[in-house]
């Protein structure tokens, strides 16, 4: 046995691995900053068959399950989710309204989308690249529909795109949203 050994300890004595840090919750709480900061929107482009408008969207992320975090943390969040927590590996539920500006009634240009999307890592546990996949339904001029996306992340989830599609007939259309996120 070739191994130090620590002051007064005998040979014989087996050795015992260092204790493993114990992992501690993040202390992430919304403030007032944190807050005025989600009001800034994502700018996206909805094209529709012959048309093309330019649009914002936000996005709420109530529940999120983190698959890929740390198994000593909790891999439930609510409101708030470190770009660690989403991109190494989850499954959120969210809610995203838009405004396109396009022609017509007022209230005819907001949207909200309400769905869940699934996070994977590809480069380094998703801190330099990760993808999403997911479904949701789209609510806007008083219809209904089903909306299936992807995306792809880079810079610690900061910033991506993510390209939507919807279908169904009343309102086909496909978006392209510069994903920006500040956390």
């Amino acid at each position: 046995m070739l191994w130090p050994l620590a002051a007064g300890a005998s040979p014989e004595a087996p050795r015992q691995a260092a204790p493993a840090a114990a992992a501690t919750e993040p202390d992430i709480h919304p403030t007032l900053a944190w807050l005025l900061v989600q009001l800034v929107p994502s700018p996206e482009l909805w094209l529709e068959p012959g048309e093309a408008h330019f649009g914002f969207r936000w996005q709420v992320t109530p529940l999120l399950y983190s698959f890929g975090i740390n198994r000593k943390l909790s891999p439930w969040r609510a409101f708030i989710a470190e770009p660690l927590t989403r991109h190494a590996g989850s499954i959120e539920l969210f809610g995203s309204p838009g405004y396109v500006a396009r022609p017509g009634a007022f209230a005819d240009r907001w949207l909200i989308r309400g769905g869940v999307r699934a996070y994977f890592p590809l480069l380094d546990g998703g801190d330099y690249l990760s993808c999403s996949l997911g479904g949701s339904a789209l609510f806007a001029r008083g219809q209904v529909a089903a909306s299936y996306e992807a995306g792809i992340y880079t810079l610690f989830g900061a910033l991506g795109a993510q390209v939507a599609t919807t279908p169904t007939a009343a309102l086909r259309s496909t978006t392209i949203t510069l994903s920006i996120r500040y956390f």
